[in-house]
């Protein structure tokens, strides 16, 4: 079952979000367990302001000790494991990057962010070399405008997506998203009376969510090659 890490040497960068939406998504067909391994614990907040939605498990990590007898577990239980990462390098990190299957680095239309993205996936490709395996790593912009982008942020864009693989959705900064930390729940369990832009939240969060789908597929049939 897949394995997919969300890691981030910056705090801020939308690593809880985006695993909240991804498993969110994946649930509306088969099980997911999202583990909760970042210190902030703020998975494990967000599933306690209301019941996650139907087929997500949440399970908060014991730590560096614990989390890879949790991956392990949780790939017994679902066909998906969604891990939320600390924001610095740690043994834990290193422990879980090293059982993904894909690695998703959040990141902003924002110099210090595009860096500390690089960052991240040099850290990555460290983790691949020590255990003589490529482990797949993509970039995700997210809290970016959906409608126009300012030079500055199309050049930022520009650039790393010309350095590195990046996904081609973006997760726009939308009220939906952001509610989800208040509201609990995913997309669908958000009252339209309350937040607005619900629908185009779904609908960036479908095409999210079916790009990191042929990723996989494409990591597993490179593999096999």
């Amino acid at each position: 079952m897949p394995v997919i890490s969300f890691a981030s040497s910056k705090g801020g960068a939308g690593k809880t979000t985006s695993a909240i939406v991804l498993a969110s998504e994946l649930a509306e067909g088969t099980d997911v367990v999202l583990i909760d391994a970042d210190p902030a614990r703020r998975l494990t907040r967000w599933s306690k302001l209301a019941p996650p939605p139907k087929r997500v498990h949440v399970v908060t990590s014991g730590g560096e000790r614990a989390v890879q007898d949790e991956i392990a577990a949780a790939r017994r239980r679902a066909s998906f494991v969604l891990i939320d990462l600390e924001g610095a390098a740690s043994r834990l990190n290193s422990f879980a990057i090293c059982e993904s299957d894909l690695v998703i680095v959040p990141t902003g239309d924002e110099q210090q962010d595009a860096d500390e993205a690089i960052e991240t996936l040099a850290q990555i490709a460290m983790e691949g070399r020590a255990r003589r395996r490529d482990i797949a790593a993509a970039v995700l912009f997210t809290r970016t405008n959906a409608a126009v982008k300012s030079k500055l942020e199309k050049h930022i864009n520009g650039e790393l997506r010309a350095a590195v693989r990046t996904f081609g959705t973006e997760l726009n900064r939308r009220t939906a998203f952001s509610s989800l930390h208040n509201a609990g729940g995913g997309l669908r369990q958000l009252n339209p009376a309350d937040v607005s832009g619900i629908e185009k939240a779904i609908t960036n969060a479908e095409a999210f969510t079916a790009e990191v789908v042929d990723m996989l597929e494409e990591t597993r049939h490179a593999a096999i090659a």
